[in-house]
Order: structure tokens, then sequence, then C-alpha cells
């Protein structure tokens, strides 16, 4: 037992002389350690799970509510998240981790979907949407996140009633648009 806390106590300082030596490559523009990465995700996916446990997920299937979701969506989300038609956006590129496409991917549990639009992930990008939505407007996100990949680029534009915000106020340009 004395072994094993000697051992804890030496791998605490380890840890810590790490920390504080800042070798490690915290840009954005250099992935994650494997190792690193798959703690992360691991940390995030467990946190999500068992934050949203126990939510009530209300009915999502009003076209009223999916209609604001989609308007809040293109306004908020299509930046990083991408719309349909839309092949990825400056600000997209420049985020680390990747955000997930969700206008090809969707969501896969509404709870959880819910509890990330509104707390946010920390070192992620993802804002914390609760801070300035209420409950029902994040509803409504969600509520369209279920439709949205089974969306085309006009179904989306009718929808929302915008092309979504490409990073330059909207629209969808292709890369070689961008010249600085």
């Amino acid at each position: 037992m004395r072994a094993f806390l000697f051992l804890l106590v030496l791998a605490a300082i380890a840890a810590v002389g790490f920390v504080y030596s800042g070798l490690y490559p915290i840009g954005a523009d250099q992935p994650h350690w494997p190792v690193t990465e798959r703690a992360v995700a691991m940390l995030r996916d467990r946190s999500i799970e068992k934050q949203a446990a126990g939510i009530a997920v209300p009915a999502l299937d009003d076209p009223a509510r999916i209609r604001r979701g989609a308007m809040h969506y293109a306004e908020m989300c299509s930046s990083c998240h991408l719309t349909p038609g839309m092949h990825d956006t400056e600000l997209r590129k420049g985020l680390y981790p990747q955000p997930p496409d969700l206008a090809r991917h969707g969501i896969a549990d509404p709870a959880q979907a819910f509890w990330t639009i509104k707390h946010g992930v920390k070192m992620s990008a993802m804002a914390a949407w609760g801070r300035s939505h209420d409950d029902a407007a994040i509803w409504d996100m969600v509520a369209f996140l279920q439709v949205l990949p089974k969306q085309d680029e006009a179904a989306f534009e009718a929808m929302s009633g915008s092309a979504g915000d490409d990073g330059h106020g909207g629209g969808h340009h292709d890369d070689d648009d961008h010249h600085h």
C-alpha cells in the first residue's frame, strides 16, 4: 500500500511538472496526441451521456417548432455545423476539434443534443446557448436537427428562410471565393 501511494504521489508530481512545462502543443492547428484525443472524447461523451440522463424529451414533430429551430440553426449553428449544400466554412476549417457535420449526420439522442446545446462543451468552441435562449428555443433546435439530414439545400432554405451563415454573412460559397 505504501509503494502504491508513493507511485501515486510521484505520478501527480510528474503530471504537474508536465503541465507547468508548457511542452504540450495547445494550438488548435495541431491535433491532440492519439491518447489525449481518446481520453478527451471519452470524457466528453460519458459526461454528456450522464448529464443528459433523465431529461424528458417533449414532442418534437410540430412543424412550427421545427421551422423555428431551422431559423435558429441557420443563424447560429450553420457556420460550424454546416447546411445541406454547404461543404465547409473558413471558421469551421480553423476549429479543433472539428464540429460534427449535422447536415449530413444529424443527432443520435435528442436529450443529449438538448444538453449539449444548452450547456456547450468546454474547449471545443461549442457555445452554451442556454445563456441566451430558453429551453423552448433549444428544443426547437433539437426538433429541427432530427429532420436536417433529410433535407436538400432548397428545402433547408425554404424552411429556415436563409441559406445559413457561411461565416461571411450567409450563403454557400466555394472555398475559392475567399481570397484575402
